[in-house]
């Protein structure tokens, strides 16, 4: 999970290795800074409770990600007034199986994880950073998941994947 913090200036004053990579690949959604601004506007006239009396949450579609993204705010008004933003995916793996597909072809734990983040759509590179591994180690572990499903590329391996009802969640 991603998180972000804003202060009262809706500066960004930490972000988490998640949210890093987040921002790095997209560009965080307009109505984020704009529900911070309300929310901080809210706070300095005393209404936070009566504007924003329960959890906000925001599900999104990013331009060049497959996924629905979502983004729930937290608030902090003492001692200093803050708003978290927790970004999770709601990923294509996360359709399947994954501890099925894991027993079934006897992947490791590290060998699942690469796996997820393929069926993702992350590039080599994203995955190895994401893991904090190599990207040589990347490379290994997926040439250990293609002999164990028998297929050749990320291409064949998604098509077997999503296309087979047994792994999906019912």
């Amino acid at each position: 999970m991603g998180v972000i913090v804003f202060d009262s200036k809706r500066s960004i004053v930490f972000s988490n290795k998640r949210a890093d990579l987040f921002l790095k690949r997209y560009k965080l959604p307009n109505e984020i800074k704009t529900i911070c601004r309300r929310i901080f506007d809210a706070i300095s006239v005393s209404k936070r409770e009566e504007l924003f009396p329960g959890e906000i949450h925001i599900h999104k579609k990013l331009e060049g990600s497959q996924s629905t993204w979502s983004f729930r705010f937290g608030i902090r008004e003492q001692p200093k007034p803050f708003v978290s933003v927790f970004i999770t995916e709601e990923s294509d793996s996360h359709k399947l199986d994954m501890n099925m597909i894991r027993n079934q072809f006897h992947l490791t734990r590290r060998e699942t994880d690469v796996l997820g983040r393929v069926l993702n759509g992350l590039k080599n590179s994203e995955i190895s950073d994401d893991l904090d591994i190599s990207e040589q180690t990347v490379k290994d572990y997926l040439s250990n998941i293609y002999a164990k499903l028998k297929v050749e590329n990320r291409f064949t391996l998604a098509s077997l994947l999503f296309n087979s009802p047994e792994f999906k969640h019912s």
